[in-house]
Formats: structure tokens, sequence, C-alpha cells
């Protein structure tokens, strides 16, 4: 099932590369008529959120109500199944406590002039979570979004996901619940993204957007961008193992399966130096996806960006891994710890054939918001830290000016900013008087 590339040449590497880059282009670019859509609710607010939402998802309904009441809120959480509860509640608790140790601290410096110089952080103020799917049930991504904010400290979370015309999942509004977002909202779309950056009658105006969309989403959340803040522009998902003949091939197959069947475009990548263990997994994915309840759209992910890398040596495999800047790597091989000291770019990475990917999703720790697409060559998956403002403090004192001022009207005047040159000599010729 997967089509097999030879890497052991820098020509090779170039043609890894065309085929990364033909699955990275296949977006269709939606900026004009999200652009429209923007500007519509931007104008019209509630009722063209309403619009939208009614004309894209071909509702019927004549319910204009975009938000839960806490009475619905309540009552639909306690509809969760009681197993649910108990892996949303352990999530939660093992989520918490690893994002928990990422809280930053602030410092103070003092220099010899005693001039002092610090570094403050303090949270957003109000955070908008979007999770796809109304009736399709993703609390995991309730939580991966809406943990790292809390341990930052933000006061106010709103979520929206689409659900105007049915039943919300329980599951979602249990996760929310218990994440203490502030109000739920129904609708979906360019448009809730353009409600939450913008703010409505109803819609809370807020400083970041955050969590995972289909194309007009993040299409959306790019043009909001400088009006407000978001976490990234995510693509499909992706995974790429690293597998020797010591590993076993079924769990290969499993997991190269978990991540197709999220997308057709989502992207599953092998990575060995073992050419019978490419005819082994191909064996295996064959076996597995028969009775795959979403097979359709993992043979047709696997079909068109599915591949098996042949690397010739540790170089060539690490020449793929940080080509491709996956955003979760497994590393399934006997020289796990030599190749870790060589991965430069990858989201996420898992250990051994005791960590499947799909174990971060959910329950690792970690956050399961990563980089897609090749991103990781230059960006981290969500943190605390990306909820938390960082602040200068500067404080000079008489002697500090005395003694750094002259270097600043030098620096300033090479620069032809007279003015700022002006502000120092003004201080300094003060103390001459």
């Amino acid at each position: 099932m997967l089509k097999i590339l030879k890497l052991d040449n820098k020509k090779s590497l170039k043609i890894l590369k065309l085929f990364l880059d033909k699955r990275r282009s296949i977006q269709k670019d939606q900026t004009k008529i999200v652009s429209k859509i923007i500007k519509n609710v931007k104008k019209n607010g509630d009722k063209a959120v309403l619009n939208y939402e009614k004309k894209f998802s071909k509702i019927r309904t004549k319910s204009n109500k975009i938000q839960l009441s806490v009475k619905e809120i309540n009552k639909i959480s306690n509809r969760t199944d009681a197993i649910i509860k108990k892996s949303i509640d352990l999530a939660y608790k093992r989520i918490k406590k690893f994002h928990s140790k990422q809280k930053f601290l602030s410092f103070k410096l003092k220099d010899k002039y005693k001039n002092v110089l610090s570094y403050k952080y303090s949270p957003l103020e109000k955070v908008g979570v979007y999770v796809p799917g109304g009736t399709a049930s993703y609390p995991s991504t309730v939580l991966m979004n809406c943990i790292p904010a809390i341990v930052a400290g933000v006061k106010n979370i709103y979520l929206t996901t689409p659900s105007l015309n049915s039943e919300i999942n329980p599951a979602i509004v249990y996760a929310a619940k218990k994440c203490g977002v502030k109000k739920i909202y129904k609708t979906g779309g360019a448009q809730t993204i353009a409600a939450l950056a913008y703010g409505t009658k109803k819609f809370e105006k807020v400083d970041k957007i955050i969590g995972p969309g289909n194309a007009f989403v993040a299409c959306a959340k790019k043009e909001v961008f400088g009006d407000v803040g978001i976490d990234m522009v995510a693509g499909p998902s992706e995974v790429s193992i690293v597998a020797d003949k010591y590993a076993d091939p079924n769990f290969v197959a499993a997991d190269l399966i978990a991540q197709a069947e999220h997308d057709v475009n989502a992207q599953s990548i092998l990575i060995t130096n073992d050419k019978n263990l490419i005819k082994l997994v191909n064996l295996s994915l064959k076996k597995q996806i028969k009775t795959l309840p979403k097979k359709n759209i993992a043979s047709q992910s696997l079909k068109n960006f599915g591949l098996a890398i042949l690397a010739k040596n540790k170089k060539n495999i690490l020449e793929a891994i940080n080509t491709i800047a996956p955003e979760h790597l497994e590393l399934c091989t006997n020289m796990n710890d030599d190749i870790i000291k060589g991965v430069k770019n990858a989201g996420s990475i898992f250990i051994g054939k005791f960590s499947p990917e799909a174990i971060g999703d959910y329950i690792a720790g970690p956050n399961h918001v990563l980089p897609t697409s090749g991103s990781a060559r230059f960006s981290s998956g969500l943190s605390v830290n990306d909820f938390l403002k960082r602040h200068s403090l500067i404080k000079i004192t008489k002697t500090g000016i005395e003694r750094l001022g002259s270097s600043v009207i030098n620096l300033a005047v090479h620069e032809n900013l007279d003015g700022h040159a002006n502000s120092v000599k003004m201080r300094l010729k003060k103390k001459e008087n």
C-alpha cells in the first residue's frame, strides 16, 4: 500500500521534498470567500453568523439561539457516560500536571549602576476555543486547548462548536464545564472565527483564538491574525515512524492507520533501513484496514500520501526526519537515543514500542496541538507560554544614565535619530546645571 522511496543521495532527497510539497499545496485558497464572510460579520454581527451557519450547514431550523444556557450545560453534561467521565477526569489531571511544570517565573536583574531590569508575565484576559464537530465528540480538543490557558491564569475561556441544528455531544460539554469555560456557543466556520475576533452582541471579543478546524476555519484564523492572536494555521495531521528490523510490523501498521483515519489528506510515513519490514508492514496494513470503520478515509490517505522511505543509514534517516519535520514522530528502533540527538524538526516524539502516538492524543500529558505541514522547523506545540504576555520593566538610576547615556547618544546620532539623542542629552544637561 505504501509507495517506496529509496533515500541515498541529494536527488532522492529532492524527490521527497516534491512529494511533501504536493500534499502541502492541496488546500484550496479560500481567502476571497472568507474575507467576504469576515466583513459581513463585522458589519451585521450575530445576524450574519446565523445566516452563514444555516447556509453552509443547510440548516432548516428556525432557532436563532447561539449560546447554551447554564441549565442546558448542566443537563447535557450530566448525560455523559460514566466511563467517559472517568477517562476525561484522568486525562484532565495528567494534562494539567504536565502543563503546570511549564510556568515561567518572572525575574529581576540589578546591574553595577543599580539599574533595575526585570521581566514580568501576565495572562491573556479572554480566549476563544474552536472545537470541530457538533455531534462528533472531541473532548480531547477541549482539554488540550483549555488546560494550558487555565494554568497560565486566563480567567475567561469561551468555547464554540457547530451544533445549532443538532444535539451537542455531552462529553464536549462535560470537558468544557470541567475546564471552567464561561460560555459555549453553538456555531462554527469562518463566521464564528470572525465573531470571536471582533465581538458581537452575543459573542465575546477575545484576545486569542485557538483550536483546529477545516480549510475555511484555518483561512479565517489567518485573516484575523493581527486583530487577534491565534495558535497556528494547522493543516491535516501527520505521523512519521522510524522503525528497524526489531520493530513489530503490526504495531507500525496500526500506528500508520491511526493517523490515516483522521482525514483523506492525513499523511503516514514509514522510515526504515530494512526492506523486508516495508513488505511486512504493507501486508499488515491490508489486513488491518479491512475491518476499520473509516477504511475508505484511511485507504485514500495511505494511497495518496502514504510513503515508505528506505534509508541507507542513520544519516539518511535523520535527513528524512528533519526534511519532513513531522507533527508526530515515533521511534521504534534499537538506536532511539542516537536518533533523538540528531532530530531538529519534530512536533512531539514518541519513544519505544509502547508509546503509540494515540496515547499522546488523549492522556499522556504533553499537548497534542502541534505544528503541521513542515512548520515544526520553526514552531512548537501549544503550551502555557502561548497564553502569557511578557513585559520588560526598565528602571534607570541617575548614575545609570550618566554612565550609559553617551553610548545611547552615539548610537542614536549614527542612526540619524537626533530626537532620541536629545531625550538623553537633556537629562545629562540637567545634571550639569
